[in-house]
């Protein structure tokens, strides 16, 4: 089943979506695998952040939630953290620039005392025809927000995380299947998937584990956002499964690479995509 026809500005709004994304709000069901922890989400407001953060409150952990400027969809976010019973903390501001990566794990340590699972999630694509109309701040925003973010993060946190404490990074089949049109998205993607592998290595001494998740065709805000009308129509249909995921139905592999039965998965990239195999 095609979505409708539908145009957003960048970075798109849930409650204008047609049809609304489902997140887990009246599906999920915690079992407290996350009791106790304090975890970081970027891009935590909308699509696969906030299934994540509702997840991980109805599975005991309290959650902080960086975003941009979408007030909305991250107060309506903190609102179900807290209605699971957790603590929800709102940071608004651009990942883009290395002071704000860095103030977001100054406000989790000040609010939480620590990181136990810092989630890499936000990220900006645009859809364009040719290499030539890709303007070079647009490559340059699209590294800054999706990869360069995850090391400036990344490389805060991780003197606040303890042994057993979670790196999970969201990159793409895109990675791995590059669709042209998206050429500075599909690049970072594939730089996220290997950061955190390298970081798998590089943080075990210190037993900290990192991870990935690859995503197929899910529907957030950023498709009718950033992509046009036909693309927008048919966006899922060309997987397997024939159909967009929803980020309720990532939650659950972000659940268990937080969780300490996942205590001996670091390194690994888990293939979310519809039946699209990764390489």
């Amino acid at each position: 089943m095609n979505q409708p026809a539908q145009q957003q500005d960048p970075p798109g709004r849930t409650q204008a979506m047609d049809p609304k994304p489902d997140h887990g709000e009246e599906s999920y069901r915690g079992s407290g695998r996350l009791a106790g922890k304090a975890a970081v989400i970027t891009g935590g407001d909308s699509g696969i952040g906030r299934a994540v953060a509702i997840a991980f409150a109805r599975e005991g952990a309290d959650v902080l939630i960086s975003y941009l400027d979408e007030h909305d969809d991250a107060r309506d976010t903190a609102g179900w953290v807290e209605k699971a019973g957790r603590k929800a903390v709102l940071v608004p501001g651009d990942v883009a620039d290395p002071g704000h990566c860095r103030a977001i794990v100054d406000r989790a340590v000040q609010e939480f005392g620590r990181i136990d699972v810092l989630v890499n999630n936000a990220a900006f694509q645009m859809t364009r025809d040719s290499l030539e109309e890709i303007p070079d701040e647009e490559w340059d925003r699209t590294l800054a927000i999706n990869i360069s973010a995850f090391f400036h993060i990344a490389k805060a946190a991780v003197s606040h995380m303890r042994p057993g404490s979670s790196i999970i990074a969201t990159t793409s089949v895109n990675s791995d299947t590059p669709p042209p049109k998206l050429l500075p998205y599909n690049v970072t993607k594939a730089g996220i998937a290997n950061m955190a592998a390298s970081l798998a290595q590089m943080l075990a001494s210190r037993g900290i584990r990192a991870n990935s998740v690859a995503p197929g065709p899910i529907w957030t805000p950023l498709i009718p956002s950033t992509m046009p009308n036909e693309q927008v129509t048919t966006f899922g249909s060309e997987v397997p499964l024939g159909r967009p995921g929803q980020p309720a139905e990532l939650a659950p592999v972000y659940v268990l690479l937080a969780s300490d039965e996942a205590s001996y998965v670091s390194g690994a990239r888990v293939a979310v995509t519809g039946g699209r195999p990764i390489l």
